[in-house]
């Protein structure tokens, strides 16, 4: 029953429509991952090729951009690509941040939906060319991940990854180029309207982390 509720209100919470799904939704899918390395406040995880489908929005706001983004995926799930077809949800949304390049606030952000495994190997259905959404394939590589509770908001999205970026910088400084440090991504796993054990994550890139497994 939970699993029902909480795709739900994850559909709801971003499109602010209510939607009706089967019995075979009622399983998220994720992306497939292994730990490489842990550490008492972070991880690395060795993920496999993942799929996504992207929405970029201009934009200051994480919170904002977020809806933004979701609501033209949500649109894209629900059957506005050539075949009409349905896609069950899937967690995380992930959304991507992208600095500017004057410094200061993030002027864009990519909102991505991850494609069920299936679609690694053959191409989703086109989406329609209103909704502007690309196609993003992400080879295998390693992530930084640090966990964090309640709700992902403008205020401390940043502070989440300053504090993932000074851990990587201690303990992995040869391993992680520092620039990454500003390209980072959040990833929620809860609806908005469910207010406790909620999972959220800030995603840092460390290609050329040399642990175990880790594509260089």
């Amino acid at each position: 029953m939970e699993n029902w509720l909480m795709l739900l209100l994850l559909a709801i919470a971003f499109t602010g429509k209510a939607v009706v799904v089967s019995a075979a939704a009622a399983a998220y899918e994720s992306p497939q991952f292994r730990v490489v390395h842990l550490e008492s406040d972070f991880e690395i995880r060795l993920y496999m090729e993942i799929s996504w489908m992207t929405a970029l929005v201009r934009g200051t706001s994480f919170e904002n951009s977020t809806k933004r983004g979701f609501h033209r995926l949500y649109q894209y799930l629900q059957g506005a690509n050539r075949n009409s077809t349905r896609f069950f949800m899937t967690k995380p949304v992930l959304t991507s941040i992208i600095p500017s390049q004057r410094g200061g606030s993030p002027s864009s952000y990519i909102v991505r939906y991850y494609l069920p495994a299936e679609y690694n190997n053959k191409s989703p259905p086109p989406p329609s060319a209103e909704l502007n959404l690309q196609l993003d394939k992400w080879k295998s590589h390693c992530i930084a991940v640090r966990k964090f509770s309640g709700y992902a908001r403008d205020d401390n999205v940043e502070k989440e990854k300053d504090a993932l970026g000074s851990s990587l910088g201690k303990r992995l400084m040869q391993g992680v180029d520092q620039n990454q440090y500003y390209n980072y991504s959040i990833a929620q796993y809860n609806a908005s309207k469910h207010p406790t054990g909620r999972i959220n994550e800030v995603w840092i890139d460390v290609s050329g982390f040399a642990d175990e497994g880790c594509p260089v």
